[in-house]
């Protein structure tokens, strides 16, 4: 389905109808990710009996690409207007890696509108932290130019790297590039409209919001065996001991950071028990 978010702007947006009165579900991609990489948990949720959305934000996908509107502000509020489009009154966010953070966000500013939070190996990214200045945040995580690459060459490297993935996982991850005829692909979403959303989370601070948050907030943790698991570490700590009642961390161990096309039926199930409770209005 199609939602206009804006004059002009329409996202492109899957939905799984639910049992009356079940807790619904957003799901939210990452930074230059796509709703279909959400496929698997949205199926195995719709199975458990909830309402499931999956929308691919603006810039990404299938939806609209328009020139402005790629801070966090404009992007939380393109999903509050899905939520309406939909009929759900309130669903539990989730959002993997900068989605994760952006559902945080929206929460912060919308908290009528949410019945929990979860990020996946996101929500709780902090990037000031490592890179005290955005031009060091910008030169470290630009994408690569990948623009003019043999998608077959691109599939087979995702593979090589992520053998344990699925044959559904790797076709929802190509999904992120557009496919042309002479067997090239580019990424839907441009460098610019990428580095202007990779600046917005680099300003964000989840540690000072998520424990303001009146939600349960799960967040589930990659253990990728690095340094980068080093911090999400430190950085779990913190949540846990600012707001011990509400928070609640998970890890997967061995993990990607997409974990949720890695192991959907087992983050869904995991979203299933840690948000079994009160029922939102579904229309």
């Amino acid at each position: 389905m199609r939602v206009e978010v804006d004059r002009g702007v329409g996202l492109e947006v899957d939905t799984w109808d639910g049992g009356v009165g079940a807790l619904p579900f957003l799901l939210v991609h990452g930074l230059a990710s796509n709703r279909r990489t959400w496929e698997g948990v949205a199926a195995r949720l719709h199975e458990l009996g909830h309402p499931v959305v999956a929308v691919d934000l603006r810039g990404h996908g299938r939806s609209d690409k328009p020139d402005v509107g790629y801070d966090f502000e404009t992007m939380a509020g393109d999903l509050v207007r899905v939520l309406d489009a939909v009929g759900f009154s309130t669903a539990v966010l989730a959002g993997q890696s900068t989605g994760g953070n952006l559902v945080v966000d929206l929460a912060e500013r919308a908290p009528d509108r949410v019945a929990g939070v979860a990020g996946i190996d996101g929500g709780a990214l902090e990037l000031v932290r490592q890179w005290p200045a955005w031009e060091q945040c910008k030169v470290a995580l630009a994408p690569p130019p990948l623009a003019g690459s043999a998608a077959a060459s691109l599939e087979s490297m995702l593979r090589l790297g992520h053998p344990s993935w699925s044959d559904w996982a790797v076709e929802a991850s190509m999904a992120n590039f557009e496919h042309f005829p002479d067997g090239t692909i580019r990424p839907w979403l441009t460098l610019d409209r990428h580095l202007r959303i990779l600046r917005a989370l680099w300003e964000h601070r989840p540690s000072t919001v998520i424990p303001m948050l009146d939600v349960a907030v799960l967040l589930v943790m990659a253990d990728t065996g690095d340094a980068w698991a080093a911090q999400k570490r430190t950085m779990a700590a913190e949540l846990l001991a600012a707001s011990p009642r509400r928070v609640r961390v998970e890890w997967i161990s061995p993990g990607d950071h997409d974990l949720h096309v890695q192991y959907p039926v087992e983050l869904a199930d995991l979203l299933h028990s840690a948000f079994p409770g009160r029922p939102a209005s579904v229309g």
